[in-house]
């Protein structure tokens, strides 16, 4: 990460302290200069599981940029004394990337999800933002021995911005591993972002985001994310138990 960011260490995890604005303005200038930058929009699931995996918190901390996604990163950086600016959202970033590639003409690649929402995501993506050309999408239904096809179709698209949908466990790992090879500007992993936008799922009220209950909404919109919501609450007990010691370094078992 560019140390001219200003970061807040969370167990770790550099997070970056810019608000939506100027992640914007930092990431468009990394677009047009065509360095390859990953951004990782992180919530308080993936830091527990940089807690409890070396190797998941080493592969996090390749990311060029880490910006705190969940409202429980924003309570926790505030709670240890070095607050962020503001909460900067994946679902938000994309389509602020999308507004900036409308006057720049940018070319945008969408991977994840299933076929049918990836369809539905791309055609409604295209109407919102004419100016910029979808220039391929593909389900994120394939294995490691697709990853060389799937990475060269991208390549030969030759995109400014590639969105990644996947599961948790291979999203931000297939970025990591093929960032170089992709040779795209921005890349993104934006979770269910595409659900919403193809209609799959509601996005929270605007009621819910100002309280920060947009997990919550999810919950009730997708039950069986009970388990992974189990994480929030020890995450917070955590942070409150650690307090003088969230943001020290921490050594690498």
């Amino acid at each position: 990460m560019s140390k001219l960011i200003p970061t807040v260490p969370i167990y770790g995890i550099p997070f970056s302290k810019l608000n939506m604005e100027e992640t914007v303005q930092h990431l468009t200038t990394a677009i047009e200069e065509r360095r390859p930058t990953h951004v990782i929009t992180a919530n308080p699931i993936m830091i527990m599981s940089a807690v409890d995996d070396a190797k998941y918190k080493a592969m996090i901390k390749r990311a060029d940029l880490i910006v705190p996604d969940g409202a429980g990163v924003v309570w926790a950086a505030k709670y240890v004394g070095q607050p962020v600016a503001e909460r900067v959202t994946g679902f938000d970033l994309m389509h602020r990337l999308l507004q900036e590639g409308e006057k720049r003409r940018w070319k945008a690649y969408l991977l994840g999800t299933s076929q049918e929402v990836i369809e539905a995501a791309a055609e409604k993506l295209q109407l919102q933002y004419p100016q910029v050309r979808i220039v391929g999408f593909r389900n994120g239904f394939f294995g490691p021995e697709q990853d060389g096809e799937v990475v060269e179709a991208i390549r030969q698209a030759a995109p400014d911005l590639l969105f990644v949908a996947r599961g948790a466990d291979t999203q931000e790992p297939w970025i990591v591993k093929f960032k170089q090879k992709l040779g795209v500007p921005l890349i993104m992993g934006v979770g269910g972002s595409f659900d919403v936008v193809s209609g799959k799922l509601k996005r929270a009220p605007v009621i819910f985001q100002k309280l920060r209950l947009e997990w919550f909404y999810r919950l009730l919109q997708e039950p069986k994310r009970y388990k992974r919501m189990l994480v929030l609450p020890k995450f917070v007990v955590k942070v409150v138990r650690d307090k003088e010691n969230v943001t020290k370094p921490r050594a690498t078992p």
